[in-house]
């Protein structure tokens, strides 16, 4: 079965949420990037709520990249994701362990530490829209509620969870996004609130056999689902957009490449795909650049 997303609104249209099982795209993410558990979990996180905020965009070609760095082992976090919740991720430190927490949790602020989380928005201007704020608690869906309540000015609960099974593979991961619209009213902010302190975790609700559509249930009244979209681990590198990222650097560093006499070879770091191109080639990329 696929990961799915569904987004719409609820009490009234005065709130509007996404949710997503993204279980498939973050056992994806762990065979790509051979991650430990800790890094299976914050990487995955940061995956989920990526592919909930990339489709916050309102055109095809819109782009929604977080990043996180930190003093933590695990250092710096990227996801990209675009407008159809296609995501993918790289996680630099992939082998991190620490001791669990005292309530038996994969210790991911630990991991993170202390640093900052950007969001950068390519939505089609001239510049692309960057937010910035201190990591809250190096959780990740913290972080995120913050970075709303601080950049954006929009109140937000954000949850994320990611839980790594006894042979290390993705058994359950989702998350999802609850924001307040201008317009809502004291009664709908305060009955949101009431639930959100009553819920344990998504993992939990998933390992209860809950669909994403049922978790939500559990939290919002009446809820109206607008859209349910496939959410996948999806690379666009190709071979033609490493060409022209060769053709980037220049002349002067390719006729350096060219004069080396042997192959280049390319590594995405995303999905660790490799490309190569001969002496030949990159001569034929000098001749025509």
């Amino acid at each position: 079965m696929s990961d799915t997303m569904i987004r719409g609104t609820a009490f009234g249209k005065e709130v509007r949420f996404f949710a997503a099982d993204t279980r498939e795209t973050v056992e994806e993410a762990r065979r790509i990037h051979d991650t430990w558990p800790l890094c299976t979990a914050a990487l995955g996180r940061l995956l989920t709520a990526a592919a909930m905020m990339g489709t916050m965009g309102k055109n095809e070609d819109d782009v929604i990249t977080l990043k996180i760095e930190g003093d933590g082992p695990v250092g710096s976090i990227t996801a990209t994701a675009d407008h159809n919740a296609g995501v993918k991720g790289i996680i630099y430190n992939n082998h991190i362990e620490l001791p669990l927490k005292t309530n038996g949790h994969l210790d991911v602020g630990g991991g993170v530490g202390r640093g900052m989380i950007s969001v950068i928005k390519d939505f089609g201007m001239k510049e692309p829209y960057v937010g910035q704020t201190a990591l809250y608690s190096g959780e990740i869906a913290e972080d995120l509620t913050y970075y709303y309540a601080e950049s954006e000015q929009i109140p937000t609960s954000v949850a994320l969870g990611v839980l790594v099974d006894r042979d290390l593979s993705v058994k359950q991961a989702g998350g999802f996004i609850i924001q307040m619209m201008p317009f809502a009213s004291e009664e709908t902010i305060a009955a949101v609130e009431k639930k959100l302190s009553e819920f344990g975790s998504v993992t939990d609700e998933f390992e209860k056999g809950k669909s994403v559509t049922e978790m939500m249930e559990s939290l919002l009244s009446d809820m109206e689902i607008e859209e349910t979209i496939l959410v996948s681990y999806s690379c666009n590198c190709s071979r033609e957009r490493v060409r022209k990222a060769l053709v980037s650097i220049g002349r002067d560093e390719l006729e350096k490449l060219y004069d080396e006499g042997e192959p280049v070879n390319l590594h995405c770091d995303f999905c660790g795909k490799d490309y190569s191109f001969s002496h030949e080639e990159i001569g034929e990329i000098i001749v025509s650049s």
